[in-house]
């Protein structure tokens, strides 16, 4: 690399590099970089050629985009990856046996395979994506705000609202859902301070109101935490903590599980860092008993 101070090692630190750098490339080179972001587990085993074919771009737009961050052309931007194959990965116990035995007995049981093959398939690339640093940073963040905003539209936002009541508890009410009583994601800011934070959802097709909302978040110094299943998303480049959840299904509608995956371990994190007392004194407020709340009695 000839332009970076700081070298990125890994297939991840590319990614993230690649995800930030996208604001300031040219409109060609940011048609490169979202196919490439979104079809990381191509670049490896994908030739120059192919992987412009598929993007729709010439393969000197790849070599212009891999210098644009930093490296002397794609093929040093793919050494991480192909170093990535080479090092391997464990997978599941028996788990291709057991997916094998799932398909006997029909159509549906072939379903039945393919939506646990995903599911299995959706965890395993979150967990392996993802790291437990990340996931303390964040629920630090939310842990020291004031105010922990979560925002998340259609799909997302009962899900925001079973993330605010779970994590709140932990963070002593200091968590809330929005957009709440037919507002707009950006009027449910309208008391956030700087000290705040945001965490924000979207997912394809990304909701113009949710990429306002979190613009004017970073405008206005506000932490912003991102969850969306595109590196490429709007929302991510500018984002303090940034999470990609894989959501692929063999049905119509996206997969939630490795969504809720990573919002489980989120509020694990903000549990842990909230300590005992945190959670304690959040069952002694809690406006209901804790066995009808979900919460242990003991």
């Amino acid at each position: 690399m000839s332009n970076s101070s700081i070298r990125a090692e890994s297939a991840a630190e590319v990614l993230d590099l690649l995800t930030r750098s996208l604001g300031d490339l040219t409109p060609e080179l940011r048609k490169a970089a979202t196919h490439v972001l979104e079809n990381s587990n191509l670049i490896s085993v994908t030739s120059i050629r192919e992987m412009a074919h598929q993007a729709d771009v010439k393969p000197n737009t790849l070599v212009r985009m891999a210098r644009a961050v930093g490296f002397d052309g794609y093929e040093d931007f793919r050494r991480p990856f192909r170093e990535k194959v080479i090092k391997g990965h464990d997978d599941f116990p028996d788990r291709l046996s057991w997916l094998l035995s799932l398909s006997e007995g029909g159509r549906l049981a072939g379903l039945y395979t393919d939506l646990a093959t995903a599911s299995i398939i959706n965890i395993e690339r979150l967990f392996s994506e993802t790291t437990s640093l990340a996931i303390k940073a964040a629920a630090d963040d939310i842990v020291q705000a004031p105010m922990t905003y979560v925002l998340g539209t259609g799909m997302g936002n009962s899900i925001a609202a079973y993330f605010a009541f779970v994590a709140g508890l932990a963070a002593m009410g200091k968590v809330t859902a929005i957009p709440r009583d037919g507002l707009r994601p950006i009027d449910g800011l309208a008391r956030a301070e700087r000290k705040d934070v945001l965490l924000a959802m979207a997912f394809k097709p990304y909701p113009r109101e949710v990429v306002e909302a979190v613009a004017s978040a970073v405008s206005r110094g506000i932490k912003v935490i991102c969850i969306s299943d595109s590196p490429a998303c709007p929302i991510m480049a500018e984002a303090g903590h940034r999470f990609v959840v894989p959501m692929g299904t063999p049905q119509v509608f996206a997969s939630s599980v490795a969504l809720m995956s990573l919002l489980e371990a989120i509020i694990a994190f903000v549990i842990a860092s909230g300590g005992p007392e945190a959670m304690s004194g959040s069952v002694e407020a809690a406006p209901q008993p804790p066995h009808e709340a979900g919460l242990p009695l003991e």
